[in-house]
């Protein structure tokens, strides 16, 4: 009988840059300085599938000084809740920059990067290596699909 070896499966974290995408834009056309651009780098970031969008503490939502969207019903493991929505977000991970909303958590909560960016910016959790594995962009294994 051959003994099958196992690696232990974990979680996935990841380093993050948030940015006003209003204020990169500022900058971009001169009106500020690029010192001016308000972003934060958030480290052991959890990569979490279970979740839709990029999920952020209030906190740091207002050091950003991201615009508010709405609000909206999110599912959450307590059940039903209405949490704020906010837009114009700079999201670089990986090396792969997008533009997204995010999810508003409670004071004092982890950041999350959930679904809708990892696929967006063609990230896939690896959870036995506990990484990210960053898709081809080019070529006949594209993540970009047209189908």
């Amino acid at each position: 009988m051959t003994a099958i070896r196992t690696q232990e499966m974990g979680i996935v974290t990841t380093t993050i840059i948030v940015s006003n995408l209003v204020d990169e834009i500022l900058a971009e056309r001169g009106f500020i300085q690029h010192e001016q651009v308000r972003s934060i780098t958030l480290n052991n970031v959890l990569v979490d599938t279970g979740a839709t969008r990029l999920c952020l503490p209030r906190d740091i939502i207002a050091q950003l000084g991201l615009p508010f969207a709405n609000q909206i019903d999110v599912k959450t493991a307590a059940g039903i809740c209405t949490t704020r929505l906010f837009k114009r977000v700079s999201l670089t991970v990986a090396g792969r920059h997008g533009e997204f909303t995010c999810t508003e958590l409670p004071g004092g909560e982890d950041p999350l990067l959930g679904l809708i960016p990892l696929e967006e910016l063609g990230l896939q959790p690896d959870v036995i290596h506990q990484k990210l594995i960053a898709l081809p962009e080019t070529g006949k294994d594209t993540y970009h699909l047209i189908l």
